[in-house]
């Protein structure tokens, strides 16, 4: 049973405009973002990149990443569980959550962002390789970032990335869903009158309930800002400026599976876009090697799902990469 918890040691990430006073929120989750931590912004090539650090600089780096229009808080309450082993960074991709938008958001832009970040926050230093660990939308500009710099990286895990068969892509295609990164970037951002009217237009991609719906709550509030007296969503619409051809995502398996370095690939076991069939294909293009961990009772945003298993994923991952 969660108690209650008194609202002097909460960290600023629970406002009360969506956690209440936080007395439902568990206690593992106000001791993570309780855990010290860096946050601010650096400037790479004229814009203010968000992040979050956690841990010694001596130790060994993780660079962390979010999905499409989500933002870096989506590994706040996972990050702090790496932070005795690791130096963790967390960042908001050009153009979403707190970062302003920056260069081209097409795939070869978007894979030298994490380059950018590691670089600017020198996590290169010392010949050092950060491993990265990022999901879905962000972890397909992973495997570019690992495939435009082999040398750079210690290795990607690959979180509930949308990996299926062209034929079966194709059939979900079809059924009026869109590919990531799909949008109109000339159509002006929605604005309501009140939180409470924005927060319901908060929806996961692809759509499902969450095993922790805190943490919902906890994402959507972090996903808009304040403008004027009304809200509106942070993401810039330029991330929409994109070709987002077929082929990316069609041949997403054999980028991975072709992609240098250590892999590993962690999914929800409930996911619709990383299935049994999914780790089957990527044995079949000869990714037998690539461990594949699922995590029960998880969909796609498994760390809103199972936050504590993914964690322990995570940290099985990274202490055999780190031996």
């Amino acid at each position: 049973m969660n108690k209650t918890v008194r609202t002097d040691t909460l960290s600023a990430d629970i406002d009360p405009v969506w956690a209440g006073d936080g007395s439902h929120l568990p206690e593992w989750f106000v001791a993570a973002l309780n855990v010290p931590r860096e946050e601010g912004f650096v400037e790479i090539n004229g814009a203010r990149t968000r992040y979050f650090r956690w841990g010694d600089r001596a130790k060994p780096k993780v660079l962390m990443s979010h999905g499409f229009l989500a933002h870096a808080r989506c590994f706040a309450f996972i990050a702090p569980f790496l932070a005795e082993d690791y130096d963790v960074v967390a960042f908001d991709l050009a153009g979403m959550g707190d970062s302003e938008m920056r260069g081209r958001a097409d795939l070869e832009g978007r894979g030298r962002e994490f380059a950018e970040m590691a670089e600017a926050l020198d996590l290169f230093e010392g010949g050092q390789k950060p491993t990265i660990v990022a999901h879905s939308f962000g972890a397909g500009a992973a495997l570019t970032a690992v495939t435009q710099s082999p040398e750079a990286f210690c290795g990607v895990v690959v979180c509930d990335l949308m990996i299926m068969r062209p034929e079966l892509l194709e059939q979900y295609w079809n059924l009026r869903r869109s590919s990531p990164g799909s949008g109109d970037p000339d159509k002006p951002k929605n604005r309501y009158p009140s939180y409470q009217t924005a927060r319901t237009r908060y929806i996961l991609s692809p759509p499902q309930s969450v095993g922790e719906p805190f943490l919902l709550d906890y994402m959507a509030y972090h996903s808009l800002r304040q403008d004027g007296d009304g809200w509106t969503w942070k993401f810039s619409p330029e991330v929409f400026r994109r070709s987002n051809k077929p082929d990316e995502w069609l041949t997403v398996g054999q980028r991975l599976v072709s992609a240098p370095g250590r892999k590993a690939i962690v999914h929800g076991e409930s996911s619709q876009l990383f299935t049994r069939d999914s780790a089957e294909y990527i044995r079949e293009l000869g990714g037998a090697n690539i461990p594949i961990i699922a995590i029960p009772e998880a969909r796609h945003h498994l760390m809103l799902d199972q936050p504590l298993a993914f964690v322990t994923a995570l940290r099985s991952v990274l202490a055999l990469w780190n031996n």
